[in-house]
């Protein structure tokens, strides 16, 4: 049985309808990436799994219960989320801030393995050296690897991160997909991501949901749903899709016409 499972979810906001009978599931050691245009409702979609919104209709299952019979610190202690930007007004240093993702666990006092795991998230993300710095005073890209390091310190089953990558260089793009790969592989993680850059997508990501106006377009492995139909369809732009390394990789050729792709 999937870890987490999503099944013909709509959510509108009063008139204007977001998502539509959105269905996927997410396997234990899988990473499926939420691809698909501005405005075609995966901000949405990742907090209406997260609870942070309520669907109208359908509904989220995490480990086999309903996410609405939750309360929030079972929710918290289940499933972590990575906002799509990070606050910068905290006058918290770095290593407070990523302990705070142990508040699920924690009563009155922080034990020594709570400080551990703070350390090593640290040390995953490339963020030892910055451990006492303010979280006020860093960049935007270090910022957003504060708050995924806080996702990773609350030991959850399930992660969702919304653009997770989209304020780093790439070589910390990388490393923040390979540490959230191995997490998944090696710990068995359910882990869904927004993502903006199809080939990050392709190359790191288990499965792919495309989404096109608040509905499903393709759902399933880079290969099978990055074509170039899809390309035109959803993104309106021509491209060619290269197959010649481990994971497809898409090259654009020019733009088309956007109508209907958002």
């Amino acid at each position: 049985m999937p870890r987490l499972s999503v099944e013909d979810l709509s959510f509108a906001y009063r008139d204007r309808q977001v998502l539509r009978g959105i269905t996927f599931s997410v396997d234990a050691g899988e990473v499926l990436g939420l691809v698909g245009p501005n405005g075609c409702g995966k901000t949405t979609l990742i907090k209406c799994v997260d609870g942070m919104l309520t669907p109208d209709g359908g509904q989220v299952v995490l480990d086999s219960r309903e996410i609405r019979t939750m309360h929030r610190r079972e929710v918290a202690q289940a499933m972590a989320y990575v906002p799509q930007s990070a606050g910068n007004r905290t006058a918290a240093t770095v290593f407070e801030t990523v302990l705070m993702g142990r508040r699920p666990y924690l009563n009155w006092t922080v034990s020594r393995a709570d400080e551990e795991k703070v350390v090593a998230a640290l040390d995953a993300l490339d963020l030892g050296d910055l451990a006492l710095r303010r979280v006020g005073e860093l960049s935007g890209g270090e910022r957003q690897r504060v708050m995924i390091a806080r996702a990773l310190v609350q030991e959850t089953g399930a992660i969702l991160l919304d653009e997770p990558t989209s304020n780093l260089d790439v070589c910390h793009q990388m490393g923040v997909m390979e540490v959230l790969r191995g997490l998944a592989e090696e710990k068995g993680l359910s882990v869904v991501i927004a993502l903006h850059d199809l080939n990050l997508a392709a190359t790191y990501c288990h499965r792919l949901l495309v989404m096109k106006a608040g509905s499903v377009y393709g759902y399933g492995a880079p290969a099978e749903v990055l074509t170039e139909e899809m390309l035109r369809t959803v993104y309106g732009i021509e491209a060619v899709v290269k197959r010649d390394l481990a994971a497809p990789y898409v090259v654009p050729v020019r733009p088309g016409s956007l109508r209907g792709g958002a």
